[in-house]
């Protein structure tokens, strides 16, 4: 089974987006590429690739549906909650139709519809996921300053890293310190493998989906 984590940005701001490829071997998820500055084709065919070989989880942190009305999902409200409880801020959760993340909102929901079209899609299993609360819920109190300062700090984002062999994820480059997308990215692989391996579990898990929100959500 591989595992593809994506950290997503706006349709306009392929360089910030992020994704992470790994390989699930022996109860370890051990890594194979990094794909940066990732366009929307980019995306499609790295996902097409690992699908017609087998089993492929795909965690994406953007909004994957909108609340109709607009305003929050029930989704967002419940991991907001999570995280406060936690000690993480609580703020990077935000409504899926505000003016800041409506385009990343339309994107992640463009392309999960696209690749639900996709030839292999039997092979596909899609959740939406949130990478800091997947590093914030595991990393301890002891450590929870590095989950809330990765992005601003090396120090942090250099213990992220070694934290993430820690939790069984192999051969994931030193050198991602330097950029807080990569990590997200792996990050957001980690909650998706914790999501679909029956041997693990998120920390939080939002099993409820409808037409209007068709994904499951996790950390």
């Amino acid at each position: 089974m591989k595992v593809i984590g994506i950290d997503l940005s706006g349709p306009a701001n392929h360089k910030d987006t992020v994704l992470s490829v790994f390989q699930v071997k022996d109860n370890r998820l051990v890594f194979e590429e990094m794909v940066v500055d990732a366009n929307d084709e980019m995306i499609i065919s790295t996902i097409k690739a690992a699908a017609s070989i087998g089993e492929v989880v795909i965690g994406i942190d953007a909004p994957l549906s909108y609340q109709d009305g607009g305003g929050d999902r029930p989704q967002d409200k419940s991991i907001r909650q999570i995280m406060k409880s936690y000690g993480l801020s609580g703020s990077s959760i935000m409504p899926p139709t505000l003016t800041r993340m409506v385009y990343l909102t339309l994107r992640g929901v463009s392309l999960t519809r696209r690749v639900m079209m996709m030839d292999f899609y039997e092979n596909i299993q899609l959740v939406e996921v949130h990478p800091g609360a997947a590093i914030g819920t595991r990393i301890g109190k002891e450590h929870l300053s590095h989950a809330l300062l990765y992005k601003k700090n090396e120090g942090s984002s250099k213990f992220v890293l070694e934290w993430f062999d820690k939790v069984g994820m192999v051969g994931v480059p030193e050198t991602l310190y330097f950029s807080s997308h990569q990590i997200d990215a792996c990050a957001a692989a980690l909650a998706a493998w914790h999501w679909a391996d029956s041997d693990k579990q998120p920390t939080w898990h939002w099993k409820t989906t409808s037409a209007a929100h068709p994904f499951e959500f996790c950390c």
